[in-house]
């Protein structure tokens, strides 16, 4: 019979890894066409609000919010009975909210899409590839000004 290969318990000799460095994110937003996501979900009732107010403070700071785009969770009864599972980790949004994003991108020529949350690393990442333009976060804006 044939018996199952045993693994060596000798450490490997490898260079020490080190650890990834995080290197600051810069984006300056004078004179660049911005398109404006936020999600939400169905408890949050001013998200019009908030909205505005990124608007405008992406304005201050010489930006042109050209398109904004709001997703909203749970405010069908087929949303509601969805609100315990998780949403989509890798992009935030569903699959097509990042398409009706990267299209109205597309169409208004926007430099670059700003998420009113926080987004984190995999997600920026894969939502700049996914749109075909970078994908930050307000606060990330906000800290570098």
């Amino acid at each position: 019979m044939h018996q199952p290969r045993r693994r060596d318990r000798r450490p490997a000799r490898r260079a020490p890894s080190r650890p990834a460095q995080r290197r600051p994110f810069r984006l300056t937003v004078v004179g660049v066409d911005v398109v404006l996501v936020g999600y939400f979900s169905a408890k949050q009732k001013d998200f019009e609000t908030l909205m505005a107010s990124a608007a405008t403070e992406l304005a201050a700071r010489g930006a042109r919010v050209i398109v904004q785009i709001v997703q909203r969770r749970g405010v069908s009864d087929g949303g509601v009975r969805k609100m315990s599972r998780p949403y989509s980790s890798r992009t935030l949004l569903s699959h097509g909210k990042v398409r009706e994003v990267a299209q109205a991108c597309d169409q208004a020529k926007a430099d670059v899409v700003i998420f009113i949350g926080t987004l984190t690393e995999r997600q920026r990442r894969t939502l700049t590839d996914l749109l075909g333009r970078p994908a930050v976060s307000l606060a990330d804006i906000l800290a570098t000004h």
